[in-house]
This record gives C-alpha cells, structure tokens and sequence, in this order.
C-alpha cells in the first residue's frame, strides 16, 4: 500500500487533507520556515478531531538544525506533550555545529518519545553525501521509523537515482521517505522510480 503524508500548516488545513484521502498527517507551523512545532490548541483539536496517523513536527524555530542545549530541552517537552496527547508519531533531527548527525542531541530526543514512531526530518539533506549512509546505520539502530528526505538539493524529482540508493540502502531497516516537490499528479511516478512506499508533499492529495 503506497502511503501519502500530507503535510500542513495547520489545524483546518489537517481536516482539509483528510477528508482528501491523506493516509497520514504531518503538522506543522510555519511552512514557510520549513514547519515548526504547532502550539498546543493546535495539537489538541487536531488530535481531538482525527482518527487517522498525525505525526507532530518538533522544530522549535526555522534556520540550521544545530541546537542550543535550551532548544533541546525545549524540544524534550514538546515530545513529551505530544506524548501525553496520545500523539502517533513526532518529525525531529538535529545536526552538530559542524553538520553533521548530532548523536547526543538525537539520543536525548529519542529517550522521550515513547512509543510513538519517529522521522528523521530533511536536516537529513543537509548531511555531506558521504555521512548519509552512516547516518541511515545509526538512525535505524537508535530505533527511528523513518527519513524524510528531498534526497539532496532541490525537489525530490530531480533526485530520483539517490533516492533510489538511499531506499536500496536501507533495506527495510526504516523508510525512506521521499518529499519535496511530489504532488498528486506525479506519486506513483516517483513511487515507481524510487522504490518508495510512502511519499510526503504539501500538494500530496487533491
């Protein structure tokens, strides 16, 4: 079954994706920041308001993803709400100064979410080519569901043979999650390309 992620910038958006089809939510704030975490009376209705998988974005400002030990903390609180909220899954990631997979900081994340399914979001782009590999190992491991990734620069279109790496690569240990650029016109074009089975867009139903 071929998974679309719809993802939104807020709560009527959400029941407008559904009610289009969606298999899952992603919510967010701030799409043009890249999404940021939601605030809370967001969360609540949206979570009161559907059945289907919402996964929550934990971002709590746009820019890099090199945090300080304050935005961290920031970030642990927001998990555990979403938590609390009965929430299905969380969007987080976080590199170190230099840019690459910030372990410690990944590890403090993971420690608060429980049962809920965790993707690695496109801080994962930002990642040398190289690191990538490396970084789907320690991801897996560490228990992460999957990685949301453009699959470098640019849209996830102009990206097809990496992606397909990336998917071969990972081999069922997580998901590569292709996004960026997939609509609903092109989804199982870009399924069929890259071997994906679930694909994530703004544009993703209709």
């Amino acid at each position: 079954m071929l998974i679309r992620e719809a993802c939104v910038g807020s709560y009527r958006d959400a029941l407008r994706a559904a009610a289009a089809g969606a298999e899952r939510i992603e919510l967010c704030d701030n799409l043009t920041e890249g999404g940021t975490t939601p605030g809370p009376g967001t969360l609540r209705m949206t979570r009161a308001a559907l059945s289907l998988p919402v996964h929550v974005i934990i971002r709590p400002r746009g820019g890099d993803f090199h945090y300080t030990p304050d935005e961290v903390a920031i970030q642990c609180l927001d998990i555990a709400f979403c938590r609390e909220l009965g929430f299905d899954g969380v969007v987080i990631g976080a590199l170190d100064a230099a840019g690459h997979l910030d372990r410690a900081v990944m590890s403090r994340l993971l420690a608060e979410v429980g049962g809920m399914a965790v993707t690695f979001h496109m801080a994962f782009d930002a990642l040398p080519r190289d690191e990538q590999f490396a970084a789907i190992d320690w991801l897996a491991a560490a228990g992460v569901t999957r990685i949301l990734t453009r699959g470098g620069s640019g849209s996830a279109p102009q990206n097809i043979d990496h992606l397909r790496t990336l998917v071969t690569y990972a081999g069922g240990r997580l998901i590569i999650m292709p996004g960026g650029g997939i609509t609903s016109d092109n989804l199982m074009t870009m399924a069929q390309a890259t071997g994906a089975c679930e694909l994530h867009g703004s544009r993703i139903v209709s």
